[in-house]
């Protein structure tokens, strides 16, 4: 390829905002130093929590001003590759290959292949979305015209996410639920059987089922339930989670272990190579080894990585939140979030409009969801650093600990 050079100071493989991240990170420290950006996708990296948020519900928003490329097209040191497939890395030759055949040398690698959908038994397809590039958004828009039907299968984060948004465009919408309400999974049950109602109320479908087998019809779309159940409609998301994009690093010989293993400085088990977001499995300072696919871990640990990359000796001690908006309610949360949890309410007026809930395993606060309530994910992670190496005798000590603002 004409515009790779034979090598960098830095190669990152992935576009994503990890990747954009990490050459922030370098030019904190390095300046000058070379560096390529190779991302398998056709289009420029993208703040990808737009994709099923603001791309949606804000009339002013476009895919091209939610691009990451500008620092990266200004610096003249920095290569943005896109359309371009890595095949190999080879640590001994501090090289990664490209599918054309082109060697590409480094002096510090970067892994930041994120995670790709996990699928079910239907092909994706002109009608079919694994919804997660912009790519499939750009798809999607041009099947979610106002007055279509979309069935959307998974009422997980995704799921739950681009369900909300296309009901708000004038989209008919079914969603497909293979456990009793939306969140469940994450949720406390009472919550998440009042947001499966809000869903409801906004014109949501509710279906219960697991998906056997779907196939498009030339113009839709039928998935079959195990029940014997069809749900035909014009086009079909499917938000049913994520795994980690491994496969190099385990050609390579990198230590994987539901992610790709770093230690505190993201550093894998090969010298000179580092890996970061959603594909890094790293020591969180409060919770102990962990994997997160949300985009606050994406922008943190790809900076941080680049800091390291060029020189600097820091440790990563940052623990990501994450949020959501649905409807009219929102949240932000840090930590383990599942409702296999032990959990504490806590609800402002003992309604469910606002509140914190705890997540606790055996007396420890492990995560924090903060429902309506803003500002104070750094009091979420004070709750659970207090409570790391001290249990709590009693948990309803909670209630009251984070205010409701």
């Amino acid at each position: 390829m004409s515009n790779v050079q034979e090598s960098y100071d830095y190669v990152i493989v992935g576009g994503g905002v990890a990747a954009t991240s990490a050459v922030k990170g370098i030019r904190s420290q390095d300046s000058s130093g070379t560096v390529a950006v190779l991302g398998s996708e056709p289009h420029d990296p993208v703040y990808r929590p737009a994709l099923s948020k603001d791309l949606w519900l804000k009339d002013d928003e476009s895919l091209e001003g939610q691009s990451l490329a500008g620092d990266l097209d200004d610096d003249d040191a920095v290569d943005l590759v896109l359309d371009t497939t890595v095949t190999e890395i080879d640590p001994a030759a501090h090289a990664v290959r490209l599918a054309d055949g082109t060697s590409v040398g480094y002096g510090k690698l970067l892994l930041a292949t994120g995670a790709e959908p996990r699928t079910l038994g239907l092909e994706a397809g002109p009608r079919v979305v694994y919804y997660r590039t912009s790519a499939d958004y750009e798809r999607l828009r041009g099947l979610a015209t106002s007055g279509s039907h979309v069935v959307v299968v998974g009422g997980g984060y995704i799921g739950s996410e681009i369900a909300a948004a296309l009901v708000q465009n004038d989209v008919a919408v079914t969603l497909v639920l293979d456990l009793e309400d939306v969140q469940e999974q994450m949720f406390p049950r009472a919550l998440a059987a009042s947001l499966t109602k809000d869903f409801a109320e906004h014109g949501v479908t509710i279906v219960h089922g697991s998906v056997s087998t779907g196939e498009e019809t030339g113009d839709g779309v039928r998935i079959r339930l195990d029940d014997g159940t069809d749900v035909v409609a014009d086009a079909a998301v499917i938000g049913v989670g994520v795994q980690p994009r491994t496969g190099l690093a385990e050609a390579a010989g990198l230590e994987v272990d539901n992610g790709v293993v770093v230690d505190e400085r993201l550093r894998t088990s090969v010298e000179d190579v580092y890996a970061a977001g959603d594909v890094a499995s790293y020591p969180d300072a409060l919770l102990g080894r962990r994997r997160v696919e949300h985009v606050d871990q994406a922008e943190k640990s790809g900076e941080h990585a680049g800091k390291v990359m060029a020189g600097a000796d820091e440790t990563y001690t940052y623990t990501p939140i994450f949020w959501s908006d649905l409807f009219d309610a929102g949240y932000e949360a840090v930590g383990e979030t599942r409702s296999d949890l032990d959990m504490v309410e806590d609800w402002k007026d003992g309604e469910l409009g606002t509140g914190v809930v705890y997540y606790l395993k055996a007396g420890s606060v492990r995560g924090v969801l903060l429902w309506n309530v803003w500002d104070s994910t750094d009091q979420a992670r004070e709750v659970i650093a207090e409570t790391k190496d001290a249990p709590l005798d009693d948990p309803e000590s909670l209630r009251g600990r984070i205010p409701f603002g």
